[in-house]
């Protein structure tokens, strides 16, 4: 439904916009912003993402994910925590003063999520997420490896 895929459109530029606003606003690259929403995500099962995570999420080298990384931590957006239990991992985790930042930055995007939301019911919000699930697992699917 050509309807369907100008919405989606409609929303990923508008997403980008703020994105780009955010960025440019913390001298950060837009890729530095698809880093601070992986790390807010996580590992996508409850857990800190790690730097190789990152660079598989990105679809990144590693030289330019420890870049990335520096910048961030440099920036106060991020800091890298070794894990307790194996010394060689490394997790990532929003600082708090980044993600204050952030939430500063983003409350527009929030507020417009919360008032949209508000107008369906319980019912029509699990479809709305059981399509954005499956059409997001279905991207991941196609990610490249990185060259």
């Amino acid at each position: 439904m050509y309807a369907f895929a100008v919405q989606l459109r409609r929303l990923n530029a508008s997403f980008n916009r703020v994105a780009q606003e955010f960025a440019h606003t913390q001298g950060l690259h837009h890729t530095d912003v698809q880093a601070l929403v992986a790390v807010l995500d996580g590992d996508g099962r409850g857990g800190p993402l790690t730097p190789g995570r990152l660079r598989e999420h990105l679809n990144l080298t590693s030289g330019a994910v420890s870049a990335c990384l520096r910048r961030l931590e440099d920036s106060g957006h991020i800091r890298r925590v070794r894990d307790p239990a194996d010394g060689r991992v490394v997790h990532l985790h929003y600082a708090p003063a980044g993600r204050a930042v952030a939430r500063d930055s983003f409350r527009p995007l929030a507020t417009h999520t919360d008032a949209a939301r508000a107008r369906f019911t319980a019912d029509e919000l699990r479809t709305v997420l059981r399509f954005l699930a499956e059409l997001n697992d279905n991207l991941d699917r196609e990610r490249l490896p990185p060259t």
